[in-house]
Formats: C-alpha cells, sequence, structure tokens
C-alpha cells in the first residue's frame, strides 16, 4: 500500500513510537490522525505535523469511544486504510508474592487494556476497511498491532503484561488469515526496551544495563526506528499475519 494519498491512524500518536510514525507517514503523503488519550498533548502533536493532521480523542478500553474516533477519522478523511496500534501498558507484579497472589483484578485491568482494547480496534477498524475501494493489487487497509519481546520472555513481574502481549502475537495470524479475502493485514511489531514513556531519558549506565544482553545495537530503541519499520509494512503487500521483533537481538533476561 502506498502512504502517499492513504489515511493512517496513529492510535497512542500524541508521543512515543506512534508520534514518529505519525511524522513519518505524513512526509511520505499520508492523511493523518492521531488517536490517543483526551488528557494527552493530542492537539499539539497533530499542530505540529501540520499538513491537516488532526486529533480524534480515544480510550481504547470503551468500544464506543474507539467507534467515535474512527468514525471522526472517517468523516474528516472519508476512509481509513492504514491503522499503527501502540497503546498499551503494564505494572509489575508477581504471581505469588510475600503480599500474596497477584491481585486478579490488575491482571483483568492489564488485559482489558492491551489485548481486549486492541481487538476491538482491530475489529472496528477492518469493518470500515472492508468499504474502501480496493488498489491494483487487492488491497483494502493494514493494522500494525503492537506487541513486545516480553510475549516470548517475560520478566519475573510481567506476568500480566506478558500474557496480553503474548495474546496479541496469538490473534496476529488467525486475523490476517480472516481478514485477507477482503484485502486487509494484519501484523505487529514486538519491540524491546524503547526510548518512550518510562524509559525516556533515563541515565546512560541504567540503559546499558537494561540492554546488556542485546546482539546489536546494546541500546534502546528509537521511536523513529519503530516508525521506519511500520512504513516498511505498509509498502510491502507481502509482509503479513506476522509478529516481527524489534530488538537488536535482544533477549529479556529473568529480572
Amino acid at each position: 500500500m502506498d502512504a502517499n494519498g492513504s489515511v493512517a491512524l496513529t492510535v497512542g500518536g500524541a508521543s512515543g513510537m506512534a508520534n514518529a510514525t505519525a511524522r513519518l507517514l505524513a512526509s511520505k503523503g499520508a492523511q493523518v490522525a492521531i488517536l490517543d488519550l483526551e488528557s494527552s498533548r493530542g492537539e499539539q502533536a497533530a499542530a505540529e505535523i501540520g499538513g491537516g493532521t488532526i486529533f480524534c480523542p480515544v480510550d481504547v478500553r470503551d468500544s464506543a469511544s474507539i467507534a467515535a474516533a474512527l468514525d471522526a477519522a472517517c468523516e474528516a478523511f472519508g476512509a481509513v486504510h492504514i491503522v499503527v496500534n501502540t497503546a498499551g501498558g503494564g505494572m509489575a507484579r508477581r504471581t505469588l508474592s510475600k503480599q500474596g497472589p497477584h491481585p486478579l483484578e490488575d491482571f483483568r485491568n492489564t488485559v482489558e487494556l492491551n489485548l481486549i482494547g486492541t481487538f476491538d480496534l482491530l475489529r472496528q477498524a477492518a469493518e470500515r476497511m472492508a468499504a474502501n475501494e480496493p488498489n491494483a493489487d487487492g488491497e483494502r487497509g493494514v493494522v500494525i498491532n503492537t506487541a513486545s519481546i516480553a510475549a516470548f520472555e517475560g520478566q519475573i513481574g510481567q506476568v500480566a503484561y506478558a500474557s496480553a502481549k503474548a495474546g496479541i502475537v496469538g490473534m496476529t495470524f488467525t486475523a490476517a488469515r480472516e481478514l485477507g479475502g477482503l484485502g486487509i493485514r494484519v501484523l505487529a511489531i514486538a519491540p524491546s526496551l524503547f526510548e518512550t514513556g518510562i524509559t525516556q531519558g533515563i541515565p546512560d549506565e541504567f540503559a546499558a544495563a537494561l540492554t546488556k544482553d542485546a546482539a546489536f545495537p546494546k541500546r534502546m530503541g528509537r521511536p523513529e526506528e519503530y516508525a521506519k519499520l511500520a512504513l516498511a509494512i505498509v509498502e510491502n503487500p507481502m509482509l503479513n499475519a506476522s509478529t516481527l521483533r524489534l530488538d537488536g537481538g535482544q533477549r529479556f533476561a529473568p529480572r
């Protein structure tokens, strides 16, 4: 799919990897909608990108909020072709600790945000993409979700987060099979530690300790490196149904 002339939604786009992706897609000629929490700097981020970029508030834990954001983007641009979703988060809790078993509500909340929110956005975006006119290759859209290398080797304290991200990995192949007949591709990117959120601006020695097990480069990823992979996925129709690790050869140690 050619980014130029396409409509792209970047979820979590007020900052971090989705913001870098929004900027790159806009530079390639896409019409971009930034989706993020009402309390985020989404309006400012959209204004900084310019070129008609808009902000649509969304809470991926609320199905009606997802529908409203997708409708707003479709009303503004007429269609949705590309969705890049980085919304998610987690907390540190062991299955069993001195404080007792992992609070079940905390586990549910992590799965709700990361896995159920991702699937809800996927299913609603696919419904709108299915109405698009196919391009010359028969393609109508592409959805890129965000997993984590924690899905494969979660660290101690990541049981809820790793479970939710593993669910994203699990849904990717099946969703791509189900939506392939409509010309909609589904993939996931599984990053290692990136310079976003709480890891942004940490001391160099701490960053070095966190990434010492990487093959190369031995550093945290940069948001623009996620954006470059997202663009490559968009532009290459043979990329489908896969979860692509973006980790410099990093394998998480137990802690």
